[in-house]
C-alpha cells in the first residue's frame, strides 16, 4: 500500500496541502496511507528544510511550495 506523508507544522501552506493530498487521493481513487508529521525533528530528518513538504513511499517529492491539483496527482500515482 502506498504511503503519503504530509511534512508541515500547520501553517496555511500545510494545510492547504493537506486538504488537496486528500482530494486527489479521492478523484485518483487511491488506498493508501496518509499521514500528516508535524514534529520539526521528524521533518528535518527527511532532508526538508522548507514547508510544507511531501514524502511519497519514503522518496521526498516536494518541499516549500504547494502544487497544483494535477501535478499533485502525478506526484502521488
Amino acid at each position: 500500500m502506498k504511503k503519503i506523508q504530509i511534512l508541515g507544522t500547520g501553517c496555511p501552506k500545510c494545510k492547504m496541502l493537506a486538504e488537496l493530498v486528500g482530494k486527489a487521493v479521492d478523484e485518483l481513487g487511491l488506498e493508501c496511507e496518509v499521514e500528516k508529521i508535524e514534529d520539526i525533528n521528524d521533518i528535518v530528518g527527511f532532508g526538508v528544510m522548507m514547508l510544507p513538504g511531501l514524502v511519497v513511499d519514503g522518496e521526498v517529492k516536494l518541499s516549500g511550495k504547494v502544487p497544483n491539483l494535477n501535478d499533485l496527482k502525478a506526484m502521488i500515482s
